[in-house]
């Protein structure tokens, strides 16, 4: 029998992890995530929220085998049915591996979390920064394929690409059927994360009823294509609006408020200045030397450089707590006259170094039915029983995409750029 190890969570209670997942969990490249906080400077609003990557990670991990465990439970003739042909072996091994990768999909995060990711150097062949997912699988790849490859309890001889192929572009029959678990519009990576900060925030914005959600997904046929993704039964239908109503109100009141985006400018830029002398970014997700490199970086690297003084004016800023201050904002969906008085102001502005920055975000994807969460009906199994949610809800269908538009100014300027404000907007009346 294998041992089984318990750590306490503050949201799901015990987590069980395995010797092998300990041993994981304890290799260096791990234990940085807990010097990673998961909201960055966010706590400088809501004092707590503090807790970092490490716990958020246990967390995907804990949420992720609940989902799979429901579907091998209340499928389990289907999964084993002549087409998919799963048998309890396979579903042992899968079960193992999906773990593993909800374990490891964030050891990729740079300081401060996405924050920072501005920071990232640019891949040349898409001309856009990595994404982090690139490096959680560079450092799994060159720091912990031997605590994976070699471990005593691989028994299913994984190799590290059978893992980093959920959070990258791996197309194995595995990813394929079940990435959906860690990358999808109900996925464990967000159930936990909106419970988490939640929590830690001290706001109820992001609670959903999870068990519900649990107790209702399930593997379903596309209607549009060959294959399969996960769905909901039509009993889980008002636990999936919670979940997408509590992922729109946690970025509308916190991941989004206006301190907290004036914060992540901030950091950035205090940043650029610390990593002058490795060329302006992070290094890249290429090597093990880079990779090596890039594990030196955490909170307390990048803190410490700011204590010191290393991250120019914004490093002060933020030291000091004198940020920029909101001067200006559109509504959350602006009408046209609106963001033309934003320009204008914008413009009027930047002569005092006034910033605009722009909070944009859609709370479901309803342009491809493959990004869809789908619901069964209960009267059947058929294809023809299967319709999105966005079809079977009229609190889906009437959300909008937030495309907010925010004036930030220096503190010392604040009282001219108000005075200004009022001419302009005395000359639009």
């Amino acid at each position: 029998m294998p041992q089984f190890f318990e750590i306490r969570d503050p949201i799901h209670g015990f987590v069980k992890i395995t010797e092998w997942e300990r041993d994981i969990i304890n290799q260096p490249a791990f234990q940085r995530l807990r010097r990673i906080k998961q909201l960055a400077w966010t706590d400088m609003t809501y004092p707590g929220a503090t807790h970092s990557r490490f716990e958020h990670s246990l967390g995907v991990m804990h949420v992720v085998t609940m989902l799979f465990d429901s579907i091998c439970e209340r499928q389990h003739d289907f999964l084993s049915s002549r087409e998919l042909r799963y048998t309890v072996g396979s579903l042992e091994r899968l079960r193992c591996l999906v773990r593993l990768a909800a374990l490891l999909h964030d050891i990729g995060h740079p300081p401060y979390s996405h924050a920072a990711e501005e920071t990232f150097p640019i891949d040349p062949e898409t001309n856009e920064p990595y994404p982090h997912e690139e490096y959680s699988a560079a450092i799994v790849k060159f720091e912990l394929a031997d605590v994976i490859e070699n471990h005593p309890s691989n028994h299913f001889r994984f190799k590290v690409g059978d893992v980093t192929a959920f959070f990258t572009n791996g197309a194995c029959r595995e990813c394929l059927l079940w990435k959906d678990l860690l990358s999808s519009q109900m996925d464990g990576d967000r159930m936990d994360y909106l419970l988490r900060d939640s929590h830690h925030a001290g706001v109820n914005y992001g609670k959903y009823d999870l068990n519900r959600i649990v107790a209702t997904i399930r593997l379903i046929e596309r209607p549009d294509s060959d294959g399969y993704t996960m769905g909901i039964d039509e009993d889980g239908i008002h636990a999936a609006e919670g979940l997408i109503l509590a992922r729109y109100m946690m970025f509308t009141q916190l991941y989004f408020h206006k301190t907290r985006v004036i914060y992540d400018y901030h950091l950035v830029e205090a940043l650029k200045e610390i990593l002058t002398e490795c060329g302006g970014h992070f290094p890249l997700p290429t090597s093990a030397d880079d990779i090596k490199e890039y594990l030196k970086w955490d909170d307390w690297r990048v803190g410490g450089a700011i204590s010191e003084g290393k991250g120019g004016t914004h490093g002060q800023i933020l030291k000091n707590r004198h940020h920029f201050r909101l001067l200006h904002q559109t509504s959350e969906i602006p009408s046209i006259p609106e963001l033309e008085d934003i320009d204008r102001l914008e413009g009027v502005l930047a002569p005092l170094g006034a910033i605009r920055k722009n909070a944009e975000k859609s709370w479901y994807k309803f342009k491809q039915l493959n990004d869809e969460i789908l619901v069964l009906s209960n009267s059947g199994s058929a294809r023809s029983s299967v319709l999105p949610l966005s079809v079977r809800s009229p609190v889906v269908q009437g959300l909008k995409s937030v495309n907010q538009s925010r004036i930030y100014v220096p503190i010392d300027k604040r009282d001219e750029a108000i005075e200004i404000l009022k001419r302009q907007q005395g000359e639009g009346t």
